[in-house]
């Protein structure tokens, strides 16, 4: 187990599976890379496994990937935090456990977008959202679960809104955009429960992949398995499928194992 300090051998082990490993491919942006820790585990010289600590968040993300006794030994010995935000793969839970108390575990699909598939919806009454709405994303975001917005989020990504009668009602953004490693995720889709059905989300949510991949980006998003609304809706603009995953809350197991 050793940490990891190399971008292009990290790249290099991320892009085995791009679109699962989106979000950390992301983080190797400067701006997202000085808040990262990695780490990961060799067997014979070759690297077999990959975890990444994001200090961005709270409570922090933990990525993995890769074989899962080398997961299990990063966490065991080199990386140990207290709480965290996870993703894995369902074959990765055993290893965290090993370690880490997991609750509210959600089961979610990754989908990824590409130009030739995108089917944009009309934009109308749809605006680009700046700095000056942070309030007002957050009044939202704060009426849903499942929302993980911040404000850096709006100062380096894409966000657009609907109004009505003059009121923030509707919005979609990014979680990341990362021009640099060329791909972005797209993410705090929300509606105010009074406001759905009208079609506000799928135009917003429209508006937001069309910029992104005018930019030349690569575009994913997530979306919990059992949302079938959201999957019908991400499909008909074009999303397929990639994988699924797991991500929920883990609490570091007393005693230090």
């Amino acid at each position: 187990v050793r940490r990891l300090a190399d971008r292009s051998e990290i790249a290099t082990f991320l892009e085995r599976d791009r679109w699962y490993a989106a979000y950390a491919i992301g983080d190797l942006e400067p701006g997202f890379s000085e808040r990262c820790h990695w780490f990961g585990a060799a067997l014979a010289g070759k690297l077999r496994s990959l975890v990444l600590l994001f200090e961005g968040l709270d409570p922090p993300a933990l990525f993995m990937m890769g074989e899962p006794p080398g997961i299990a030994m990063i966490l065991g010995t080199a990386l140990r935090p207290e709480t965290v935000m996870f993703t894995c793969r369902d074959s990765h839970l055993p290893a965290l456990q090993t370690h880490y108390q997991t609750s509210n575990i959600d089961h979610m699909l990754r989908m990824a977008l590409s130009p030739a598939d995108f089917r944009p919806v009309t934009a109308f009454g749809v605006n680009r959202l700046g700095p000056g709405y942070v309030g007002e994303l957050a009044r939202l975001y704060d009426s849903a679960q499942g929302n993980a917005f911040t404000p850096f989020q709006l100062a380096q990504g894409v966000f657009y809104g609907v109004r009505h009668r003059g009121r923030l009602v509707s919005a979609a953004g990014t979680h990341i955009v990362a021009r640099t490693m060329n791909v972005a995720a797209v993410g705090n889709v929300c509606t105010y429960p009074e406001q759905r059905g009208r079609g506000y989300a799928t135009r917003c949510t429209s508006a937001v992949c069309a910029e992104l991949l005018a930019d030349g980006l690569d575009v994913v998003l997530n979306v919990a398995r059992d949302n079938a609304d959201a999957i019908h809706i991400y499909k008909k603009l074009g999303f397929r499928e990639h994988c699924l995953f797991m991500e929920g809350i883990a609490v570091r197991k007393r005693g230090g194992q």
